[in-house]
């Protein structure tokens, strides 16, 4: 099995990989996970804010929820904002949700003629893992979701456990075959003995430190194989539980 990862959209060559998994740490891919967990029938996701409202009027109103961030605070006019602290069962059961975020979500179009498509957070890592390694395919791209396109430590510090996890259980071998992912590797077996502290560190945990009290968020953005839910695209946008 062949590993690359790339920290943001505009980074990813223009192919079709078997698989493509897209990490938003802090906190998209996190709150696509706990969505699911907590019953919603499905995520659609959107980088324009006018198609996804243009979507979601199309909707059931009882059925719906909008999901829009941006700068890491909730969107005027919107049902929620991007904490995986909202998505309780209460909220999502049973609904469609309508999610755009600042980057998350852009990763998630860039990549959606994968012919297998995960979101994945530090909490179902495993799960997401354990999926790759049953279907066998030979090619994985791992995508970050980075901040305005650029670099975050929180998706490489994702990226490199999952390759971590892939290395230590696939019964096949494999092939690391950028420098991206050895540097995330690394980066993986530095702080993994306290993640909690690499997600406050990064610089957009500071910038959401700066905007308010997100302790809550970063303690469940930064507990790991916590979750047994494989967000999987099963149309173009939408993702349910796999």
């Amino acid at each position: 099995m062949n590993l690359t990862y790339y920290h943001v959209a505009k980074d990813v060559p223009e192919n079709k990989p078997d698989i493509a998994v897209v990490i938003d740490v802090l906190r998209a891919t996190t709150t696509i996970s706990w969505a699911l967990k907590n019953g919603a029938d499905s995520i659609q996701v959107f980088a324009d804010l006018d198609l996804l409202k243009e979507s979601a009027i199309k909707w059931q109103p009882e059925k719906r929820l909008m999901l829009g961030e941006r700068g890491g605070k909730k969107i005027e006019g919107f049902d929620l904002g991007n904490s995986p602290l909202s998505v309780t069962e209460k909220v999502v059961n049973g609904k469609r949700l309508f999610m755009s975020t600042t980057n998350g979500t852009k990763s998630l179009q860039k990549v959606q003629n994968a012919k297998h498509l995960f979101a994945m957070g530090l909490p179902n890592r495993k799960a997401v893992a354990e999926k790759i390694i049953s279907l066998k395919s030979e090619n994985v791209l791992i995508l970050g979701s980075g901040w305005e396109g650029s670099y975050s430590l929180e998706d490489s510090l994702a990226a490199g456990a999952l390759a971590s996890y892939l290395k230590q259980n696939c019964d096949f071998e494999i092939n690391i075959l950028n420098d991206e992912l050895q540097a995330a590797l690394s980066l993986w077996d530095f702080w993994k003995n306290d993640i909690l502290k690499c997600l406050k560190t990064a610089t957009h945990g500071k910038r959401l430190t700066s905007l308010g009290d997100y302790e809550d968020d970063f303690k469940c953005c930064s507990e790991l194989d916590c979750l047994d839910i494989v967000p999987a695209q099963v149309e173009r946008g939408v993702i349910r539980a796999s």
